[in-house]
Protein backbone atom coordinates (compact mmCIF):
# COMPACT_ATOMS: atom_id res chain seq x y z
CA UNK A 1 0.00 0.00 0.00
CA UNK A 2 2.93 2.46 0.40
CA UNK A 3 4.29 2.06 -2.72
CA UNK A 4 0.77 4.20 -3.63
CA UNK A 5 2.20 7.12 -2.25
CA UNK A 6 4.60 7.62 -5.11
CA UNK A 7 2.10 7.34 -7.95
CA UNK A 8 0.69 10.98 -7.62
CA UNK A 9 4.20 12.06 -8.92
CA UNK A 10 5.24 10.04 -11.10
CA UNK A 11 2.26 9.78 -13.36
CA UNK A 12 2.01 13.96 -14.33
CA UNK A 13 5.93 13.52 -14.62
CA UNK A 14 4.80 10.33 -17.35
CA UNK A 15 2.47 12.20 -18.69
CA UNK A 16 4.16 15.65 -19.34
CA UNK A 17 6.96 13.28 -21.03
CA UNK A 18 4.38 11.78 -23.54
CA UNK A 19 2.88 15.32 -23.89
CA UNK A 20 6.83 16.17 -25.62
CA UNK A 21 6.44 13.90 -27.76
CA UNK A 22 3.19 14.29 -29.24
CA UNK A 23 3.95 17.50 -31.19
CA UNK A 24 1.93 20.35 -32.07
CA UNK A 25 -1.32 18.26 -31.77
CA UNK A 26 -3.36 20.51 -29.50
CA UNK A 27 -6.49 18.36 -28.99
CA UNK A 28 -4.56 15.18 -28.97
CA UNK A 29 -2.12 17.19 -25.92
CA UNK A 30 -6.05 18.05 -24.42
CA UNK A 31 -7.20 14.99 -24.22
CA UNK A 32 -3.52 13.17 -22.59
CA UNK A 33 -3.27 15.83 -19.76
CA UNK A 34 -6.85 15.73 -19.13
CA UNK A 35 -6.72 11.91 -18.73
CA UNK A 36 -3.34 11.50 -17.28
CA UNK A 37 -4.81 14.57 -14.47
CA UNK A 38 -7.70 12.68 -14.40
CA UNK A 39 -6.05 9.04 -13.35
CA UNK A 40 -3.57 10.85 -10.80
CA UNK A 41 -7.21 11.95 -8.99
CA UNK A 42 -8.24 8.48 -8.56
CA UNK A 43 -5.07 7.43 -7.38
CA UNK A 44 -4.58 10.39 -5.12
CA UNK A 45 -8.66 9.64 -3.86
CA UNK A 46 -7.79 5.97 -2.96
CA UNK A 47 -4.71 7.07 -0.87
CA UNK A 48 -6.89 9.60 0.70
CA UNK A 49 -9.18 6.53 1.97
CA UNK A 50 -6.44 4.43 2.72
CA UNK A 51 -5.27 7.00 5.20
CA UNK A 52 -8.18 8.13 6.50
CA UNK A 53 -8.99 4.33 7.48
CA UNK A 54 -5.23 2.91 8.72
CA UNK A 55 -3.42 6.99 9.21
CA UNK A 56 -0.14 7.87 7.96
CA UNK A 57 1.54 5.78 5.68
CA UNK A 58 5.66 6.14 4.11
CA UNK A 59 7.73 4.70 1.75
CA UNK A 60 11.42 4.58 2.37
CA UNK A 61 12.90 4.80 -1.06
CA UNK A 62 15.77 2.17 -1.85
CA UNK A 63 15.05 0.51 1.57
CA UNK A 64 17.40 2.65 3.69
CA UNK A 65 16.30 3.07 6.96
CA UNK A 66 15.22 6.40 8.53
CA UNK A 67 17.35 8.76 8.64
CA UNK A 68 19.49 7.96 5.64
CA UNK A 69 16.83 6.92 3.10
CA UNK A 70 14.73 9.39 0.90
CA UNK A 71 11.05 9.32 2.45
CA UNK A 72 7.85 10.10 1.07
CA UNK A 73 4.95 10.49 3.61
CA UNK A 74 1.15 10.37 3.13
CA UNK A 75 -1.21 11.90 6.26
CA UNK A 76 -3.91 12.94 6.23
CA UNK A 77 -3.09 16.99 5.88
CA UNK A 78 -0.77 16.03 2.59
CA UNK A 79 -3.33 13.98 1.14
CA UNK A 80 -6.05 16.09 1.24
CA UNK A 81 -3.32 19.11 -0.46
CA UNK A 82 -2.53 16.42 -2.93
CA UNK A 83 -6.20 15.47 -3.69
CA UNK A 84 -7.65 18.93 -4.12
CA UNK A 85 -4.52 20.03 -6.28
CA UNK A 86 -5.29 17.49 -8.75
CA UNK A 87 -8.83 17.65 -8.39
CA UNK A 88 -8.37 21.86 -9.47
CA UNK A 89 -5.72 21.03 -12.16
CA UNK A 90 -7.94 18.78 -13.54
CA UNK A 91 -10.82 21.09 -13.85
CA UNK A 92 -8.49 23.66 -14.90
CA UNK A 93 -7.33 21.61 -17.65
CA UNK A 94 -11.36 21.84 -18.90
CA UNK A 95 -11.16 25.39 -18.87
CA UNK A 96 -8.36 25.92 -20.55
CA UNK A 97 -10.16 24.55 -24.15
CA UNK A 98 -11.57 27.74 -24.08
CA UNK A 99 -9.34 30.08 -22.63
CA UNK A 100 -5.89 29.55 -23.30
CA UNK A 101 -5.53 29.68 -26.94
CA UNK A 102 -4.46 27.43 -29.53
CA UNK A 103 -1.16 29.01 -29.62
CA UNK A 104 -0.05 28.20 -26.14
CA UNK A 105 -1.93 24.77 -25.93
CA UNK A 106 -0.01 23.67 -29.46
CA UNK A 107 3.47 24.52 -27.50
CA UNK A 108 4.55 23.55 -24.07
CA UNK A 109 1.03 24.83 -22.19
CA UNK A 110 -0.31 21.62 -21.11
CA UNK A 111 3.58 19.92 -20.61
CA UNK A 112 4.29 22.77 -18.33
CA UNK A 113 1.00 21.84 -16.03
CA UNK A 114 1.72 18.50 -15.86
CA UNK A 115 5.33 19.25 -13.92
CA UNK A 116 4.10 21.95 -12.30
CA UNK A 117 1.45 19.14 -10.93
CA UNK A 118 4.32 16.79 -10.45
CA UNK A 119 6.26 19.39 -8.31
CA UNK A 120 3.24 20.42 -6.05
CA UNK A 121 2.26 17.11 -5.33
CA UNK A 122 5.76 16.09 -4.85
CA UNK A 123 6.61 19.24 -2.35
CA UNK A 124 3.38 18.19 -0.42
CA UNK A 125 4.14 14.48 0.04
CA UNK A 126 8.14 14.83 0.72
CA UNK A 127 9.22 13.44 4.11
CA UNK A 128 12.58 14.87 3.52
CA UNK A 129 13.35 18.86 3.65
CA UNK A 130 16.27 18.75 0.94
CA UNK A 131 13.71 17.07 -1.57
CA UNK A 132 11.36 19.59 -0.48
CA UNK A 133 13.95 22.09 -1.93
CA UNK A 134 13.84 19.80 -5.02
CA UNK A 135 10.52 19.61 -5.55
CA UNK A 136 9.97 23.51 -5.28
CA UNK A 137 12.38 23.86 -8.14
CA UNK A 138 10.43 21.59 -9.97
CA UNK A 139 7.07 23.52 -10.12
CA UNK A 140 8.99 26.71 -9.74
CA UNK A 141 10.72 25.67 -13.33
CA UNK A 142 7.49 25.55 -15.06
CA UNK A 143 6.05 28.20 -13.54
CA UNK A 144 8.65 30.10 -15.52
CA UNK A 145 7.41 28.35 -18.65
CA UNK A 146 3.56 29.14 -17.88
CA UNK A 147 4.84 32.80 -17.00
CA UNK A 148 6.48 33.66 -20.54
CA UNK A 149 4.19 30.96 -22.79
CA UNK A 150 2.81 33.29 -25.48
CA UNK A 151 5.41 36.03 -25.25
CA UNK A 152 3.54 39.23 -24.46
CA UNK A 153 5.54 42.48 -23.44
CA UNK A 154 3.91 42.56 -19.58
CA UNK A 155 4.39 39.11 -19.77
CA UNK A 156 8.32 39.08 -20.40
CA UNK A 157 8.54 42.25 -18.02
CA UNK A 158 7.01 40.82 -15.17
CA UNK A 159 8.85 37.45 -15.69
CA UNK A 160 12.35 38.80 -15.07
CA UNK A 161 11.02 40.39 -11.76
CA UNK A 162 9.77 36.66 -11.14
CA UNK A 163 12.48 34.70 -11.86
CA UNK A 164 15.03 36.56 -10.34
CA UNK A 165 12.46 36.71 -6.62
CA UNK A 166 12.65 32.91 -6.90
CA UNK A 167 15.91 31.90 -7.84
CA UNK A 168 17.04 34.29 -4.87
CA UNK A 169 14.23 33.22 -2.19
CA UNK A 170 15.63 29.34 -3.31
CA UNK A 171 19.60 30.08 -3.04
CA UNK A 172 18.23 30.78 1.20
CA UNK A 173 16.29 28.10 1.07
CA UNK A 174 19.50 25.74 0.23
CA UNK A 175 21.53 28.17 2.75
CA UNK A 176 19.03 27.35 5.60
CA UNK A 177 18.82 23.45 4.71
CA UNK A 178 22.21 23.90 5.04
CA UNK A 179 23.09 24.89 8.11
CA UNK A 180 20.22 22.89 9.61
CA UNK A 181 21.75 19.53 8.36
CA UNK A 182 25.22 20.92 9.75
CA UNK A 183 23.90 20.74 13.59
CA UNK A 184 21.20 18.29 13.49
CA UNK A 185 23.10 16.01 10.90
CA UNK A 186 19.88 14.79 9.47
CA UNK A 187 17.87 15.81 6.69
CA UNK A 188 14.38 13.44 7.19
CA UNK A 189 12.11 16.21 8.53
CA UNK A 190 10.77 13.78 11.64
CA UNK A 191 13.88 12.70 12.62
CA UNK A 192 14.94 16.47 12.23
CA UNK A 193 12.28 17.15 14.66
CA UNK A 194 13.40 15.02 16.87
CA UNK A 195 16.96 15.65 17.61
CA UNK A 196 16.54 19.68 17.44
CA UNK A 197 15.70 20.08 21.28
CA UNK A 198 18.55 18.22 22.53
CA UNK A 199 20.86 20.78 20.62
CA UNK A 200 22.82 22.93 22.96
CA UNK A 201 22.96 26.14 20.85
CA UNK A 202 19.58 27.13 19.82
CA UNK A 203 20.47 30.24 18.76
CA UNK A 204 21.49 28.61 15.34
CA UNK A 205 17.42 27.07 15.33
CA UNK A 206 16.35 30.22 15.53
CA UNK A 207 18.44 32.38 13.00
CA UNK A 208 17.35 28.96 10.60
CA UNK A 209 13.69 29.98 11.91
CA UNK A 210 14.31 33.39 10.31
CA UNK A 211 15.40 31.64 7.62
CA UNK A 212 12.94 29.50 6.60
CA UNK A 213 10.13 32.30 7.30
CA UNK A 214 11.86 34.29 4.92
CA UNK A 215 12.03 31.88 2.27
CA UNK A 216 8.69 30.98 2.64
CA UNK A 217 7.14 34.18 3.14
CA UNK A 218 8.44 35.17 -0.24
CA UNK A 219 7.03 32.22 -1.98
CA UNK A 220 3.41 32.86 -0.53
CA UNK A 221 3.79 36.30 -1.37
CA UNK A 222 3.63 37.64 2.38
CA UNK A 223 4.51 41.15 4.10
CA UNK A 224 7.02 42.95 2.97
CA UNK A 225 8.01 40.10 0.20
CA UNK A 226 4.29 40.58 -1.87
CA UNK A 227 6.37 42.93 -4.06
CA UNK A 228 6.65 40.69 -6.79
CA UNK A 229 3.31 38.76 -6.54
CA UNK A 230 0.33 41.41 -8.20
CA UNK A 231 2.84 42.37 -11.16
CA UNK A 232 3.61 38.92 -11.71
CA UNK A 233 0.20 36.91 -11.38
CA UNK A 234 -1.39 39.69 -13.39
CA UNK A 235 0.97 39.24 -16.61
CA UNK A 236 0.12 35.94 -17.58
CA UNK A 237 -3.33 34.13 -18.86
CA UNK A 238 -6.46 33.56 -16.72
CA UNK A 239 -5.90 29.86 -16.22
CA UNK A 240 -2.04 30.25 -15.40
CA UNK A 241 -3.36 32.81 -12.87
CA UNK A 242 -5.77 30.42 -11.59
CA UNK A 243 -3.28 27.85 -11.28
CA UNK A 244 -1.15 30.20 -9.43
CA UNK A 245 -2.94 32.13 -7.29
CA UNK A 246 -4.93 28.52 -6.18
CA UNK A 247 -1.80 26.40 -5.49
CA UNK A 248 1.69 28.18 -6.25
CA UNK A 249 0.94 30.37 -2.76
CA UNK A 250 -0.40 27.90 -1.08
CA UNK A 251 2.80 25.46 -1.31
CA UNK A 252 4.46 28.14 0.49
CA UNK A 253 1.81 28.22 3.02
CA UNK A 254 2.14 24.65 3.66
CA UNK A 255 5.98 24.53 3.79
CA UNK A 256 5.59 27.25 6.87
CA UNK A 257 2.95 25.09 8.36
CA UNK A 258 5.07 21.66 8.02
CA UNK A 259 8.58 23.37 9.03
CA UNK A 260 7.12 25.75 11.93
CA UNK A 261 5.61 22.69 13.75
CA UNK A 262 8.66 20.16 13.29
CA UNK A 263 11.74 22.24 13.93
CA UNK A 264 10.52 25.81 15.26
CA UNK A 265 7.36 25.93 17.29
CA UNK A 266 9.61 25.33 20.72
CA UNK A 267 11.91 28.33 19.44
CA UNK A 268 10.65 31.10 21.74
CA UNK A 269 8.42 34.01 21.67
CA UNK A 270 10.77 35.85 19.15
CA UNK A 271 10.08 33.95 16.27
CA UNK A 272 6.40 33.29 17.31
CA UNK A 273 5.77 37.01 17.37
CA UNK A 274 7.56 37.32 13.84
CA UNK A 275 5.10 34.96 12.14
CA UNK A 276 2.36 36.58 14.02
CA UNK A 277 3.37 40.21 13.11
CA UNK A 278 4.23 39.53 9.00
CA UNK A 279 0.78 37.65 8.92
CA UNK A 280 -1.15 40.53 10.24
CA UNK A 281 0.56 43.06 8.39
CA UNK A 282 -0.06 40.71 5.01
CA UNK A 283 -3.85 40.50 6.01
CA UNK A 284 -3.99 44.21 6.68
CA UNK A 285 -1.51 45.01 3.19
CA UNK A 286 -3.80 42.54 0.88
CA UNK A 287 -7.17 44.57 2.25
CA UNK A 288 -5.76 48.18 0.86
CA UNK A 289 -4.45 46.77 -2.13
CA UNK A 290 -8.06 45.05 -2.65
CA UNK A 291 -9.68 48.67 -1.53
CA UNK A 292 -7.35 50.42 -4.10
CA UNK A 293 -8.09 48.85 -7.33
CA UNK A 294 -10.98 48.82 -9.54
CA UNK A 295 -9.03 45.98 -11.56
CA UNK A 296 -10.91 42.48 -11.59
CA UNK A 297 -7.61 40.61 -11.39
CA UNK A 298 -5.93 43.56 -9.37
CA UNK A 299 -8.71 43.05 -6.78
CA UNK A 300 -8.78 39.19 -6.35
CA UNK A 301 -4.81 39.22 -6.53
CA UNK A 302 -4.79 41.11 -3.29
CA UNK A 303 -7.41 38.71 -1.96
CA UNK A 304 -4.89 36.35 -2.25
CA UNK A 305 -2.47 37.95 0.14
CA UNK A 306 -5.41 38.52 2.73
CA UNK A 307 -5.87 34.74 2.98
CA UNK A 308 -2.46 33.84 3.20
CA UNK A 309 -2.19 35.98 6.26
CA UNK A 310 -5.58 34.78 7.85
CA UNK A 311 -4.41 31.18 7.54
CA UNK A 312 -0.50 31.96 8.99
CA UNK A 313 -2.19 33.41 11.89
CA UNK A 314 -3.65 29.78 12.56
CA UNK A 315 -0.63 28.59 12.46
CA UNK A 316 1.11 31.77 14.82
CA UNK A 317 -1.50 31.00 17.38
CA UNK A 318 -0.14 27.47 17.18
CA UNK A 319 -3.31 25.68 19.03
CA UNK A 320 -5.71 22.88 18.13
CA UNK A 321 -8.52 25.01 17.55
CA UNK A 322 -6.04 27.64 15.36
CA UNK A 323 -4.30 25.00 13.13
CA UNK A 324 -7.95 23.30 12.59
CA UNK A 325 -9.23 26.77 11.40
CA UNK A 326 -6.39 27.06 9.30
CA UNK A 327 -6.28 23.84 7.18
CA UNK A 328 -9.68 24.75 6.98
CA UNK A 329 -9.43 28.48 5.43
CA UNK A 330 -6.58 26.38 3.53
CA UNK A 331 -8.75 24.47 1.39
CA UNK A 332 -11.35 26.93 1.02
CA UNK A 333 -9.08 29.30 -0.30
CA UNK A 334 -7.57 26.56 -2.96
CA UNK A 335 -10.75 26.05 -4.54
CA UNK A 336 -12.59 29.67 -4.22
CA UNK A 337 -9.57 31.01 -5.93
CA UNK A 338 -9.73 28.85 -8.50
CA UNK A 339 -13.99 29.37 -9.00
CA UNK A 340 -13.39 33.33 -8.80
CA UNK A 341 -10.50 33.63 -11.29
CA UNK A 342 -12.48 31.19 -13.56
CA UNK A 343 -15.14 33.53 -13.14
CA UNK A 344 -13.17 36.83 -13.55
CA UNK A 345 -11.86 35.15 -16.83
CA UNK A 346 -15.66 34.52 -18.15
CA UNK A 347 -16.21 38.45 -17.67
CA UNK A 348 -12.84 39.67 -19.39
CA UNK A 349 -13.61 36.86 -22.76
CA UNK A 350 -17.03 38.49 -23.36
CA UNK A 351 -16.46 42.77 -22.35
CA UNK A 352 -12.35 42.13 -22.88
CA UNK A 353 -11.90 44.55 -20.33
CA UNK A 354 -10.84 44.55 -16.59
CA UNK A 355 -11.80 47.71 -15.48
CA UNK A 356 -15.23 47.23 -13.37
CA UNK A 357 -15.77 50.81 -14.18
CA UNK A 358 -15.67 49.80 -18.00
CA UNK A 359 -18.18 46.87 -17.43
CA UNK A 360 -21.74 46.63 -16.94
CA UNK A 361 -25.07 45.11 -17.23
CA UNK A 362 -24.22 41.64 -17.82
CA UNK A 363 -26.93 40.20 -15.37
CA UNK A 364 -29.78 40.21 -18.11
CA UNK A 365 -27.25 38.10 -20.96
CA UNK A 366 -25.39 36.38 -18.12
CA UNK A 367 -27.77 35.64 -15.04
CA UNK A 368 -25.93 32.43 -14.31
CA UNK A 369 -22.72 33.74 -14.58
CA UNK A 370 -24.06 36.72 -12.19
CA UNK A 371 -25.62 33.98 -10.18
CA UNK A 372 -22.42 32.11 -9.42
CA UNK A 373 -19.81 34.88 -8.90
CA UNK A 374 -22.27 35.73 -6.20
CA UNK A 375 -22.30 32.45 -4.36
CA UNK A 376 -18.48 32.87 -4.84
CA UNK A 377 -18.00 36.01 -3.87
CA UNK A 378 -20.18 35.20 -0.69
CA UNK A 379 -17.76 31.95 -0.14
CA UNK A 380 -15.02 34.27 -0.36
CA UNK A 381 -16.01 36.77 2.48
CA UNK A 382 -16.76 33.61 4.72
CA UNK A 383 -21.05 34.10 4.65
CA UNK A 384 -22.39 31.23 6.30
CA UNK A 385 -22.55 28.14 5.98
CA UNK A 386 -20.33 28.90 3.15
CA UNK A 387 -16.59 27.85 2.93
CA UNK A 388 -15.32 30.34 4.41
CA UNK A 389 -17.03 31.10 7.28
CA UNK A 390 -15.93 27.76 8.92
CA UNK A 391 -11.84 28.39 8.43
CA UNK A 392 -12.41 32.01 10.18
CA UNK A 393 -14.58 30.85 12.64
CA UNK A 394 -12.41 28.24 14.50
CA UNK A 395 -9.13 31.18 14.04
CA UNK A 396 -10.86 33.87 15.53
CA UNK A 397 -12.21 31.85 18.15
CA UNK A 398 -8.49 30.58 19.26
CA UNK A 399 -7.32 33.91 19.00
CA UNK A 400 -10.04 35.00 21.83
CA UNK A 401 -9.37 32.19 23.79
CA UNK A 402 -5.58 33.07 23.94
CA UNK A 403 -5.60 36.35 24.38
CA UNK A 404 -5.08 37.58 20.86
CA UNK A 405 -8.09 39.92 20.58
CA UNK A 406 -6.19 42.46 18.11
CA UNK A 407 -5.80 40.12 16.12
CA UNK A 408 -9.19 38.20 16.08
CA UNK A 409 -10.63 41.74 15.57
CA UNK A 410 -8.14 42.17 12.04
CA UNK A 411 -9.26 39.02 10.97
CA UNK A 412 -13.00 39.91 11.24
CA UNK A 413 -12.55 43.57 9.69
CA UNK A 414 -10.42 42.06 6.85
CA UNK A 415 -13.90 39.72 6.29
CA UNK A 416 -15.79 43.20 5.68
CA UNK A 417 -13.02 44.38 3.12
CA UNK A 418 -13.22 41.17 1.28
CA UNK A 419 -17.28 41.28 1.29
CA UNK A 420 -16.51 44.79 -0.07
CA UNK A 421 -13.97 44.52 -2.81
CA UNK A 422 -15.99 41.42 -4.36
CA UNK A 423 -19.52 42.76 -4.62
CA UNK A 424 -18.10 46.02 -5.81
CA UNK A 425 -17.09 43.95 -8.83
CA UNK A 426 -20.35 42.12 -8.75
CA UNK A 427 -22.66 45.28 -8.49
CA UNK A 428 -20.65 47.28 -11.02
CA UNK A 429 -19.97 44.53 -13.39
CA UNK A 430 -23.62 43.16 -13.23
CA UNK A 431 -25.90 45.97 -12.84
CA UNK A 432 -23.56 48.70 -13.59
CA UNK A 433 -24.81 50.87 -17.20
CA UNK A 434 -23.16 48.90 -19.79
CA UNK A 435 -22.88 48.30 -23.43
CA UNK A 436 -24.54 44.91 -25.40
CA UNK A 437 -21.50 43.05 -25.98
CA UNK A 438 -20.99 40.03 -28.40
CA UNK A 439 -21.57 36.26 -26.89
CA UNK A 440 -18.04 34.09 -27.53
CA UNK A 441 -18.15 30.38 -26.72
CA UNK A 442 -18.01 30.26 -22.92
CA UNK A 443 -19.85 26.78 -22.36
CA UNK A 444 -16.39 24.60 -21.35
CA UNK A 445 -15.50 27.72 -19.14
CA UNK A 446 -18.72 28.07 -17.59
CA UNK A 447 -19.06 24.30 -16.72
CA UNK A 448 -15.39 24.05 -15.18
CA UNK A 449 -16.12 27.51 -13.05
CA UNK A 450 -19.95 26.55 -12.37
CA UNK A 451 -18.19 22.96 -10.57
CA UNK A 452 -15.91 24.56 -8.91
CA UNK A 453 -18.11 27.12 -7.26
CA UNK A 454 -20.34 24.08 -6.49
CA UNK A 455 -17.39 22.18 -5.00
CA UNK A 456 -16.75 25.54 -2.63
CA UNK A 457 -20.62 25.52 -1.26
CA UNK A 458 -20.33 21.72 -1.05
CA UNK A 459 -17.22 21.84 0.97
CA UNK A 460 -19.20 24.71 3.48
CA UNK A 461 -22.32 22.78 3.41
CA UNK A 462 -20.03 19.72 4.10
CA UNK A 463 -17.87 21.04 7.13
CA UNK A 464 -19.10 19.76 9.99
CA UNK A 465 -19.29 15.66 8.04
CA UNK A 466 -15.74 17.27 7.12
CA UNK A 467 -14.72 17.96 10.51
CA UNK A 468 -12.87 14.39 11.70
CA UNK A 469 -10.93 14.69 8.44
CA UNK A 470 -9.70 18.12 8.66
CA UNK A 471 -8.87 17.64 12.30
CA UNK A 472 -6.39 14.40 11.65
CA UNK A 473 -4.99 16.84 8.83
CA UNK A 474 -4.34 19.45 11.93
CA UNK A 475 -3.35 16.69 14.13
CA UNK A 476 0.41 16.72 12.69
CA UNK A 477 0.55 20.41 12.71
CA UNK A 478 -0.27 21.14 16.47
CA UNK A 479 1.17 18.29 18.00
CA UNK A 480 4.07 17.14 15.62
CA UNK A 481 5.09 14.08 17.44
CA UNK A 482 2.74 12.31 15.92
CA UNK A 483 3.79 13.24 12.75
CA UNK A 484 7.62 11.83 14.06
CA UNK A 485 6.13 8.65 15.73
CA UNK A 486 4.09 7.58 12.32
CA UNK A 487 7.76 7.41 10.75
CA UNK A 488 8.86 5.32 13.85
CA UNK A 489 11.77 8.01 14.79
CA UNK A 490 12.18 7.47 18.39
Amino acid sequence: MSNLIVFPIIIPAITAIILIFIGKQPIIKRMVAFFGTLITFFVALYQFIQVFKHGTIYLELGNWKVPYSIVLVSDMLSVLLVLTTTLITLIMIYYSYQSIGIDRETYYYYTSVMFMLTGLNGAFTTGDIFNLFVFFEVFLISSYVLMIIGGTKIQLQESIKYILVNVTSSAFFVLAIGMLYSVIGSLNMADMSSRIDSLENQNIIVICAILFIFVFATKAGMFPLYFWLPGAYYAPPIPVLALFGALLTKVGVYALYRTYSLFFSQSGEFVHNILLILALLTIIFGCIGALAYRDMKKIIIYNIMIAVGVIIVGLAIFTKEATIGGIYYLIHDMIIKASLFMLIGIIMKVTNETDIRKIGGLIKDYPLLGFTYFIAALSLAGIPPLSGFYGKYFIVKAAMNEGYVMTAIIVLISSLVVLYSVINIFLQVFYGTGEKYIKPAINKMMFAAVLMTVLAVLFGVMSDALYPVIEKAALSIHSPETYVKALGVK
